[in-house]
């Protein structure tokens, strides 16, 4: 399938409302995460004001069809920068596509500015169509787990 014209940009506050759409499609899949468009939306507000954050676009047709979030973290492990990649989620009509591999290079770039050397990206261990996506683009497995807790 061809890639259809797609840019990718970072969003603004102008794109909330179809990022919160997106998001919605993202966590109607994963098992930790429910759908709230108010927490969605504050927590785009919180990354789109942040300075060590980045949310990208992508765009076709003049509608958000893909979005990716990346966040600076200090790591120990580098001592330097890595970027914490999280909400890669492409609208189910426009995948296999090649929007979200370019979302992810967008989101390299945005590594490579800030001089971070690692990224790490937390994925649904039941999303296999996802884990599948992260291998071929050479993301590998670690022996490390998430752990949560709430406050």
């Amino acid at each position: 399938m061809s890639l259809p014209q797609v840019t990718i940009r970072e969003a603004n506050e102008n794109d909330l409302t179809q990022l919160c759409d997106l998001l919605h499609i993202l966590f109607s899949i994963e098992a930790d995460f429910k759908s709230d468009f108010a927490k969605q939306e504050k927590g785009l507000k919180l990354l789109l004001r942040s300075p060590t954050s980045c949310i990208l676009v992508a765009e076709s047709d003049k509608n958000t069809v893909g979005m990716c979030t990346g966040q600076l973290l200090v790591s120990t492990a580098e001592g330097g920068f890595s970027v914490l990649v999280e909400d890669v989620v492409v609208h189910p009509h426009k995948q296999h596509m090649g929007i979200g591999t370019l979302l992810l290079k967008g989101m390299e770039q945005f590594a490579q500015k800030y001089g971070a050397t690692r990224s790490q990206l937390l994925a649904d261990t039941n999303n296999t169509k996802a884990l599948d996506f992260y291998n071929a683009r050479n993301w590998n497995k670690t022996q490390l787990v998430c752990l949560s807790k709430k406050h």
